[in-house]
Parts: structure tokens; C-alpha cells; sequence
């Protein structure tokens, strides 16, 4: 499928939360929000413009999204930068033909070409590791929240970006909201 992945213009904005909302409508798994979570971002100081990126068929109709923003890993004494990866969102009848995948890939370069170290994420424990994501506990980084160490993982993006970056992941209050 030739798909075309770029980054999101404020444009496409009704039609990406749109897709969001289709893409979580049936998931049990989901508080059936994300496209909110979207908007909220957006609208953060943690909205990193250049890491928000959709993907669109020849006909240029979205039928996918994922979103880096900006978190902080903190153990009371320091503090270190990261980014957190959510929401990813392909559309109903798009997904399992790669496009998730064409897009993190995307992302997680982007992310490193514009001087970002590492991305935290909470997800499928089958899914993120094939792009490198280990369990976060490795680096001794935590959520701040109970949840199963498989699904809450991290990726250097640059080598030993996480050595001493132990401690608990501070997400954006545009989470909670």
C-alpha cells in the first residue's frame, strides 16, 4: 500500500481526530477519549509540531497518526527529557498492513534527527519491541501509575540516552485532563 507520511498540518486537525476516534471506537482496551487526548496536546506547551505526523492514502485521506510530546523522567534530584508516544491510531480497515509501524518508524527518526534521546510508551508487549522498545524497569523508570512492566518500555534513540535517567516518568497534565 504507498502510503504518504508527513507531518501534520493544522488543516487536517478535524480529520485526524476524526480518524482517532474511529481508530479507538472498538478497542476494549480504551477509554475511548484518544481524540481528545489529541486535541489536549495540541494545545500543551509539550506539542512538539514537527512529531505530530499523519498518513495519507494517494487519495489524501488520513488513515493514520501518531504523536511524540514531551515528557520528563525525575527521581526528586534531576530531572532528564524524553518523549512520550501516544497516541498511535490507524483507521479501521488500514490496520495490520503496516502503516503503524511506517509510522513510528517515521517518528522515531524524526525524534532523533531534531536532537531527542529517547521515547517512552505504554503499549502492546508484542508490538513496540520489534522497534526496540525494552521494558523501561532496565533503566530503573517508572510510571507513575500501577501497570504491568511489559507494556511500559523505553528506547534509546541515542546509545546510553538512558544510564542515568532512573526515576518516574512525569506526563503532561494534557493526560490526565
Amino acid at each position: 500500500m504507498d502510503i504518504l507520511i508527513r507531518q501534520e498540518l493544522p488543516a487536517d486537525y478535524d480529520s485526524t481526530e476524526e480518524m482517532v476516534k474511529e481508530a479507538f471506537s472498538h478497542e476494549d482496551y480504551s477509554d475511548k477519549n484518544e481524540h481528545f487526548l489529541v486535541k489536549r496536546l495540541r494545545n500543551s506547551d509539550v506539542f512538539i509540531p514537527e512529531l505530530s505526523l499523519v498518513a495519507l492514502t494517494q487519495s489524501k485521506e488520513i488513515v493514520g497518526h501518531i504523536l511524540l510530546s514531551k515528557i520528563k523522567i525525575s527521581d526528586g534530584e534531576k530531572a532528564g527529557d524524553s518523549l512520550a508516544l501516544a497516541p498511535l491510531s490507524v483507521r479501521p480497515g488500514y490496520q495490520g498492513k503496516g502503516i503503524g509501524s511506517q509510522l513510528i518508524r517515521t517518528a522515531l527518526n524524526k525524534a532523533k534527527e531534531i536532537g531527542y534521546h529517547s521515547v517512552i510508551v505504554l503499549g502492546h508487549k508484542n508490538y513496540y519491541p520489534k522497534f526496540g522498545f525494552k521494558p523501561a524497569s532496565l533503566w530503573n523508570i517508572h510510571a507513575p501509575f500501577e501497570v504491568p512492566d511489559e507494556i511500559f518500555m523505553a528506547l534509546e534513540l541515542t546509545e546510553n540516552a538512558l544510564k542515568n535517567a532512573a526515576g518516574v516518568v512525569h506526563y503532561s497534565k494534557a493526560f490526565s485532563e
